[in-house]
């Protein structure tokens, strides 16, 4: 066969071109085909400053939003403490009387006079120790049974009615009859406290239960967990969150109810210090106490917050 017939009988040429090397010798043909895409390599990142100015530059840009916080509520205390100054200094009356309200000046040297003697230091110890006493059973009542009448009707059923009739009645009227039910005052008062901060615990937990997705205790049966392990691995978790809520509100309920007490029915205490220097007519005495009040109540409150952002770390960013 001759080389003629051989070239007569070969198949035709391709129609289309065929692929053309990557890069811009590619894009210049018309109608080429990249069969691999040039990779473009990307810069490598800057290296992080180390120098003492760049460690101060990160933190400043991470910690941005609290320090803001903190900027605006220092702000906002110094304006309250001079307005506290002006008016109190110039014995204003501005509808309300300002005229025998002690200024910021009096109340400080009389905190450096109760700090000198250790009787004020009796009377937070002893505060601090009711609100311990009284708050810690109400969390150890109130949460377990708050998960126990989220799970079960009946007994929620059986128990809310009660604790509604019960949790609008105020701290100061439980008092006559904490005093007829209890031996001492000091077991009166702890249990006004718990009163206090029982049912804000009860509430939160219980909604929390409600609003726990029933699409996960359905999984959570599908693989086959018993009771027990799906209060653990389910509700618990979820309800966690909205437990320290409790707890927190509880705190702050419970420094109110203490306060009352002590200033009714109490012999030590800060709220008596309070009430005892109203009944002296030593008015430096009762902004101290109230100020005392305050700071011990914020700073409970904190660690409660603290201790909330430590177990439940799922749920900063809500």
């Amino acid at each position: 066969m001759t080389a003629t017939t051989l070239s007569a009988a070969s198949p035709p040429a391709m129609a289309f071109p065929l692929a053309a090397p990557a890069g811009d010798a590619a894009r210049a043909v018309p109608g080429a085909v990249v069969l691999r895409p040039e990779r473009r390599v990307r810069a490598a990142p800057p290296a992080p400053d180390r120098s003492p100015g760049g460690k101060a530059k990160r933190w400043l840009k991470l910690n941005a939003q609290g320090i803001r916080a903190t900027a605006l509520g220092a702000l906002a205390l110094g304006l309250f403490i001079l307005a506290w100054h002006v008016v109190t200094t110039h014995h204003m009356v501005l509808y309300v009387r300002f005229l025998n309200v002690p200024s910021p000046a009096q109340v400080l040297e009389s905190a450096r006079t109760a700090f000198s003697t250790g009787a004020f230091f009796d009377h937070i110890y002893i505060s601090c120790r009711r609100i311990f006493l009284g708050f810690a059973i109400a969390a150890v009542v109130a949460v377990p049974l708050g998960l126990l009448m989220g799970r079960f009707t009946l007994l929620k059923e059986f128990v809310f009615p009660v604790s509604e009739v019960l949790r609008p009645i105020p701290a100061i009227a439980w008092v006559p009859m904490a005093i007829m039910l209890w031996p001492t005052n000091e077991e009166s008062i702890v249990f006004i406290t718990f009163l206090g901060s029982f049912f804000p615990i009860l509430i939160n937990t219980l909604h929390g239960m409600a609003n726990v997705d029933e699409v996960l205790v359905r999984a959570a049966r599908c693989l086959g967990a018993n009771e027990r392990a799906t209060f653990r691995e389910v509700y618990f978790p979820a309800v966690l969150p909205q437990v320290f809520t409790g707890l927190t509100v509880g705190m702050g309920v419970a420094w109110v109810s203490l306060i009352a007490a002590e200033m009714i029915s109490g012999q030590f205490g800060i709220g008596y210090f309070t009430w005892e220097a109203y009944s002296l007519v030593q008015y430096p005495d009762i902004a101290l106490g109230m100020i005392t009040i305050g700071v011990l109540g914020l700073a409970s409150s904190f660690l409660i917050r603290l201790a909330g952002r430590l177990v439940t770390p799922w749920s900063r960013a809500k």
